[in-house]
């Protein structure tokens, strides 16, 4: 199977195109700015959904759905969330197309069907969702109302990526009410620390916890904590949000409990979101010009087996040995796949697993029968060892949570010496051109500032880490006192 890939060296840019496309998870769509998610890439998908869907609900979340479109009227509600979106809003504005009389077989909007209050394609559902709140909170004991749901949004961007920027993505969206401002607080902190953890554990991708400046913030809330991670071509990558809204949205819609004395209060509220986006992160973090690298944990296909023969009847006396060592694989929840198409040649198989990122590939022939070995292959290193028939099974399990350990230490490695300290701002534009990388640098605070680096250099304020220490400094940028450094980097 030729690959054909370009290096990462080479463009790391068209290297994740051609890598998205070839290794079969998803493709541009017929549809401007909108991709298709191919079975193998919604595998992954389905992965980490599952996932997460147990870590919400360990949490105390239960799913719902609610409606893809939004009056017009009822999304001007929050004045800044409104605005914060408009410029990626999808309207509706008709319910009805008719023939067209001047161009048959063609069909033309209806004007006798114009809806009577245009409806939004929701880029995001507070307002939906914060409008049924008021119906469903009352009292103290209605709360915490903790919702969570899986759907499709649209936001329309106009320069599009798979996965990292579509006009339509597949995500998680959190909506949670709370009786008290410290509540509220809690829940999106522990949203922060639940998305870290998935990352860094099943995505095997450190990150760095913080806040976002005002300026970032997402457009509504108070305060919005996140998780930034660091791709190989040292450029950041938002991989979820979680978001405290105070109560901008209850006062909003009006959503109101009484409390144990039976005093009207506003409800205090978050919301918290990951994407199809987190598909991208996941390709950039781990892998290589060979094709995808994928931690164990959310490989569709953990072990791939190829059989090596020249007649039918090794083939059979192969497949006898390896029915056996699926079923055992099987047990241990080990996702295998035997491929014995006799269609391709296992060089095509060996190179089609690799470029699909299948973490560990076991090759048997006649000789390894006799032998009573196999040859494994481990996808991240490259490397082959010749392992015994009777320790098979539990070296194949150790060496799965092994790679997933050591592709996480390979990024922390790499984030690590990516962090770079500066104290001038010649020292800054010099690292984010050469080294690239987060930057960490003191800044006076002003939006003013943030706004003139980042038209300077491109470069954003990607978090206030929460671990920063507080010290005195000077900025970077205008020498005025600082409190302590922030991450800058240019982002995705």
């Amino acid at each position: 199977m030729s690959k054909n890939l370009t290096t990462r060296s080479e463009d790391y840019s068209k290297w994740y195109n051609e890598l998205v496309v070839k290794a079969d998870l998803a493709e541009n769509s017929g549809v401007r700015g909108c991709m298709v998610i191919k079975p193998y890439g919604y595998a992954i998908w389905e992965k980490m959904q599952a996932e997460l869907d147990r870590m919400f609900k360990e949490t105390g979340h239960q799913n719902a759905y609610f409606p893809l479109f939004v009056p017009k009227s009822m999304f001007e509600a929050e004045e800044k969330n409104a605005e914060g979106f408009a410029k990626e809003c999808a309207i509706v504005t008709h319910y009805r197309l008719k023939n067209d009389p001047d161009k048959p077989g063609k069909l033309m909007v209806d004007p006798n069907a114009k809806l009577e209050e245009e409806l939004i394609v929701r880029p995001t559902s507070e307002a939906i969702i914060w409008s049924t709140y008021k119906g469903w909170v009352q009292s103290y004991r209605d709360l915490p109302l903790l919702i969570n749901q899986w759907a499709n949004v649209v936001r329309w961007e106009m320069r599009t990526r798979l996965f990292l920027r579509t006009a339509e993505f597949l995500w998680q969206e959190g909506h949670t009410a709370h009786a008290t401002k410290a509540e509220a607080v809690e829940e999106s902190e522990k949203m922060m620390h639940v998305y870290a953890d998935f990352a860094e554990n099943f995505m095997a991708i450190p990150v760095v916890k913080g806040v976002k400046t005002e300026t970032e913030r997402f457009a509504g809330a108070e305060e919005t904590y996140c998780i930034e991670a660091l791709m190989q071509d040292g450029k950041a990558l938002q991989a979820g949000t979680s978001h405290f809204l105070g109560q901008n949205f209850a006062k909003a819609f009006d959503v109101k409990f009484a409390n144990a004395e039976g005093k009207q209060e506003y409800v205090w509220g978050t919301s918290w979101g990951v994407s199809t986006r987190l598909m991208g992160a996941l390709v950039m973090t781990h892998s290589d010009d060979q094709g995808l690298v994928l931690p164990p944990n959310l490989a569709p296909i953990q072990v791939v087996i190829v059989p090596i023969y020249k007649s039918d009847e090794q083939l059979e006396a192969i497949t006898a040995e390896v029915d056996v060592l699926v079923k055992a694989f099987k047990k241990l929840n080990i996702s295998v796949k035997y491929d014995n198409r006799t269609t391709q040649k296992p060089g095509f198989k060996f190179a089609e697993w690799e470029l699909k990122g299948v973490p560990v590939r076991i090759a048997v022939g006649p000789k390894d029968l006799e032998n009573g070995t196999f040859e494994v292959a481990r996808r991240d290193t490259l490397s082959k060892e010749t392992v015994s028939k009777d320790g098979i099974v539990t070296h194949i399990n150790d060496l799965l949570a092994q790679i997933q350990i050591d592709l996480f230490n390979k990024a922390l490695n790499y984030r690590n010496t990516h962090i770079t300290e500066v104290n001038s701002f010649d020292e800054f534009k010099q690292v984010l051109d050469v080294k690239g990388g987060f930057v960490s640098a003191h800044w006076d605070g002003t939006a003013a500032t943030e706004e003139k680096i980042k038209d300077l250099t491109k470069a954003t304020i990607r978090c206030i880490p929460l671990d920063r220490v507080e010290e005195a400094g000077s900025c970077v940028f205008t020498g005025s006192a600082s409190k302590g450094r922030v991450l800058f980097a240019k982002a995705y």
